[in-house]
């Protein structure tokens, strides 16, 4: 499986798989990654570069999770506007925020020359716009808050996606690339330097001994100095799944039949807002629009997110066909900034990096130079900023409030919704649901050709109900945002065990 779910992304064709690569059970390295994303990949480069013995660890493949689901856009603004830093954190801040989103930038484009990676880079303007009134008043908010941390935004009369738009924004000296083209090169470049990559390893637990890290993974024990989960969200139980929510993003690329692709990244302010790029692949060109997000396991039925994603587009291109669809998981964090550095309640030289929202592409390469400087100098200039032990009340209370309520409605309800059946057969081919059969509650997938697939029902993390998902034929938790496949292998963390098997 190259990634998280059913549906292909547009990206998947450049995944190269490294089989299992044995290791000494018991040797020692400087630096454990795990995650082989842009966060892992990024970090065990620049570590391995700097002299530092790295081994990176992936469960999977290389992309296997939402970095082989992004719409890879590379932006100085975020999903949280500056002014709300601004608000919220204070102008200093914020301007740090804008320095290291240029940063990151930087270190891309730098990489990108200096291996000479072909990863179809181009730099494109961002256009943000207004569809009512509404949006215009958040619009004037952003361009303020843009102004005053030094990233230029000007009006402009011109949508280069043709949408209507109260008011349309340009800034200036975005860019966009393929980020498995990216990452394939930047894996290479790690194992040339001397570094251990291994997939197919899952990391299950790790405990401090001798000041030492241990950490049991499927295929033995790794010895480290430090460990950085470079996984989305830490797995395990920790409380980085109280101040962090996972969101499911829904993505199409489409042909168009007149040919108008814009050279250009776009963004709405709906809520959830939708978002465009184009792009060529293999001489073929695609617009790539995304959006209607919504909480991981919230919704009963994914294909109708894909339904409104579709019908919006149709209003506002002339497309030709749907050539690619898919859904990625993000998550955002309580105050809208990400986690980066020692995570709470671990052995020290733990290191977590999440809650990047939709902006992980910028985020990732940043949290992998503050992991690295933190790891190789001691300290980073963003450590303060990203610090995930820091407490934000006015920030965060709210949306802690509204999380915790959402978990404690699907924990509770969930586990009494599940329909009685008197036997499989009313189960349709292909059809996924939680069921209460024989006197159990089960999660059963029924395939095409009809044989049934009994799981336990109860997420192995925190022992809420899965929910099905349609599209991507998953098993969805509601309450932290682990996924498992028809089969109960764990595809998203936080969960580290499989969904219990009751076919047998």
């Amino acid at each position: 499986m190259e990634r998280d779910g059913q549906l292909e992304s547009i990206w998947q064709s450049e995944v190269k798989h490294y089989g299992e690569k044995p290791f000494v059970s018991g040797e020692r390295f400087n630096v454990m990654v795990v995650g082989a994303g842009i966060t892992g990949i990024t970090s065990a480069l620049l570590l391995q570069k700097k002299g530092v013995k790295c081994i990176l660890v992936e469960a999977s493949n290389m992309g296997f999770g939402t970095s082989g689901g992004t719409t890879a856009h590379l932006n100085n603004f975020f999903d949280i506007p500056y002014y709300q830093v601004i608000r919220d954190f204070g102008l200093d801040a914020a301007k740090l925020l804008a320095q290291g989103a240029n940063e990151a930038h930087h270190i891309i484009k730098d990489q990108i020359n200096l291996y000479q990676i072909y990863c179809d880079y181009s730099i494109r303007n961002g256009y943000l716009f207004s569809l009512d009134d509404d949006q215009d008043q958040e619009l004037q908010q952003i361009m303020e808050g843009n102004q005053k941390v030094g990233i230029d935004t000007l009006e402009t009369g011109v949508n280069p996606f043709g949408i209507p738009a109260v008011r349309v924004v340009e800034i200036p000296n975005q860019a966009q690339f393929h980020p498995l083209k990216y990452l394939r090169i930047l894996l290479k470049e790690f194992i040339n330097s001397g570094g251990t990559y291994v997939e197919n390893c899952r990391v299950s637990s790790v405990e401090e001994m001798d000041n030492r890290l241990v950490s049991n993974t499927t295929m033995g024990n790794l010895i480290s100095d430090h460990l950085i989960y470079a996984t989305h969200i830490p797995p395990g139980r920790n409380i980085m799944h109280f101040r962090n929510a996972p969101y499911r993003s829904y993505v199409m690329a489409c042909k168009l039949k007149n040919g108008n692709y814009p050279e250009a990244l776009g963004y709405d302010l709906s809520k959830p807002y939708h978002y465009y790029r184009s792009h060529t692949l293999d001489g073929e060109q695609f617009i790539i629009a995304g959006g209607e997000d919504h909480k991981t396991g919230d919704v009963d039925h994914t294909s109708e997110s894909f339904e409104r994603l579709g019908n919006y587009l149709r209003q506002h291109f002339d497309i030709e066909e749907v050539s690619y669809k898919w859904s990625s998981q993000f998550y955002e964090s309580a105050d809208g900034l990400p986690y980066i550095g020692q995570l709470p309640g671990s052995p020290d030289h733990v290191y977590c990096a999440t809650g990047y929202n939709g902006d992980g592409m910028i985020l990732g390469t940043l949290a992998a130079k503050v992991l690295s400087d933190i790891i190789s100098t001691g300290s980073s200039i963003y450590e303060n900023l990203f610090l995930p032990a820091r407490v934000k009340p006015v920030a965060e209370l709210g949306n802690i409030i509204k999380e915790t309520g959402n978990v404690i409605k699907h924990f509770v309800v969930d586990k009494f919704a599940a329909e009685k059946i008197v036997g499989l057969a009313q189960l349709a081919n292909g059809q996924g649901k939680v069921v209460s059969y024989e006197g159990n509650k089960l999660a059963v997938y029924k395939d095409e050709q009809g044989r049934s697939h009994m799981l336990k029902s109860d997420c192995t993390h925190l022992y809420c109900t899965v929910k099905w998902n349609e599209e991507e034929k998953s098993w969805d938790c509601p309450c932290h945002g682990s996924r498992f496949g028809k089969d109960g292998r764990v595809l998203n963390g936080p969960a580290v065990s499989p969904l219990e098997n009751l076919s047998n």
